[in-house]
């Protein structure tokens, strides 16, 4: 289907994407629901490989030509200049698409997996609150062999536009859930048969490296928020505590760079 050609920023059809600053925080709209938006040519492709139902794709002409959009996707263009006019910044990525929203899996439908064949590793995350952080755990997630978030309820969005977008799209093809009844619910983690490893920088915690995982084949590594870390009662939930050794004078790392490391000490 050819693309229309957008002049008016007022115009209906791209009403998904209109001012994208606000996001989901728009009056009278709950946090976590409306369309998911993803921006950027690779974002957008790993959204047209996902479950998602596409809604819509805008963009600059040429680069929504250059999607292999299937049938009956609406595809809009405009200049540059009216496009920066309806999101409300300058998109340097060129084109964007927004998508019907999925809610949470169920907290034992992730833990059973597809098939019934459980996830072998989770990243279990705990005030997780800031969205460009838990994009980016999603994209080491998917990297480094992480099968699934499990949030708990003070958790960003993990749809939100900025984690969809530091996530480069790959969060679209984690699986996650909610986590209500936090923290006695991890006890759900072990019954499920999972090693739960609490990341910490506290020094009577066991070394990262000595966690075989090769022994465990069900790993559940939990992060807390920038700063405050895990809560003392989500670390006393958990079999382990572990740290990442580190240099003297270096107290901790970021989110983002802890959970790499994480993920790839125990893949």
């Amino acid at each position: 289907m050819p693309s229309a050609t957008i002049t008016d920023p007022d115009d209906e059809r791209v009403a998904d994407f209109r001012d994208l600053k606000a996001g989901d925080r728009r009056p009278g709209t709950e946090r976590g629901t409306g369309p998911v938006i993803v921006e950027g040519a690779p974002a957008v492709e790993r959204l047209l490989a996902s479950g998602y139902r596409v809604r819509a794709v805008f963009g600059v002409p040429g680069r929504v030509a250059a999607l292999d959009l299937p049938d009956g996707v609406p595809a809009y263009e405009a200049d540059k200049w009216v496009l920066s006019e309806v999101i409300g910044f300058r998109l340097t990525r060129g084109v964007l698409a927004s998508a019907d929203r999925r809610p949470p899996e169920d907290v034992d439908a992730l833990l059973a997996g597809p098939d019934r064949a459980a996830p072998r590793r989770l990243a279990v995350l705990e005030g997780l609150n800031d969205a460009e952080n838990l994009g980016s755990i999603a994209r080491s997630a998917v990297a480094l062999g992480v099968d699934g978030l499990l949030l708990d309820p003070r958790c960003a969005d993990p749809l939100y536009r900025r984690s969809v977008r530091v996530s480069m799209g790959h969060v679209l093809s984690l699986p996650f859930a909610v986590l209500p009844d936090w923290p006695a619910g991890l006890e759900r983690l072990r019954q499920a048969g999972y090693l739960t490893v609490a990341l910490t920088p506290a020094p009577d915690a066991v070394d990262l490296a000595d966690v075989d995982a090769r022994s465990h084949p069900r790993t559940a590594v939990l992060l807390g928020a920038e700063g405050p870390g895990l809560t003392r009662e989500a670390q006393q939930a958990a079999r382990v505590r572990a740290r990442i050794p580190m240099r003297d004078g270096v107290d901790s790392l970021g989110v983002a760079a802890a959970a790499a490391v994480a993920f790839a000490t125990l893949r």
